[in-house]
């Protein structure tokens, strides 16, 4: 089964996924619901079965994984912050967070 909440990582200056990116989600008040790290295509699925909607937000070890490398990155941590929801009748939307690196910026959407 796949989780309710996946994720993508890819280092947009070599064109690779992000392999090893340690990621945290935490809800609305701080607290850690679950962790990982990116496997070798980059994606990671995180948290329980289903998450209530709400407010989530999922922080990316963005300054590890470039020094890891020798890369020398302005954003040490990238924290994406998101409201998740239900479908209309209730059920369990899927939720997919793709985040695109550089040493110097990254970009973020909601996927499908």
């Amino acid at each position: 089964m796949r989780p309710h909440l996946t994720m993508h990582v890819l280092d947009a200056a070599t064109g690779r996924p992000a392999s090893g990116v340690a990621v945290v989600l935490t809800d609305e008040g701080g607290a850690e619901i679950a962790r990982g790290e990116t496997d070798a295509d980059g994606r990671a699925g995180l948290g329980p079965a289903r998450l209530a909607a709400g407010t989530y937000e999922l922080a990316f070890a963005t300054g590890a994984y470039f020094a890891a490398r020798g890369v020398a990155a302005f954003h040490p941590r990238v924290r994406v912050t998101f409201a998740l929801a239900d479908e209309a009748d209730g059920s369990p939307r899927h939720h997919h967070v793709p985040l695109l690196l550089s040493p110097f910026s990254y970009t973020t959407y909601r996927g499908s």
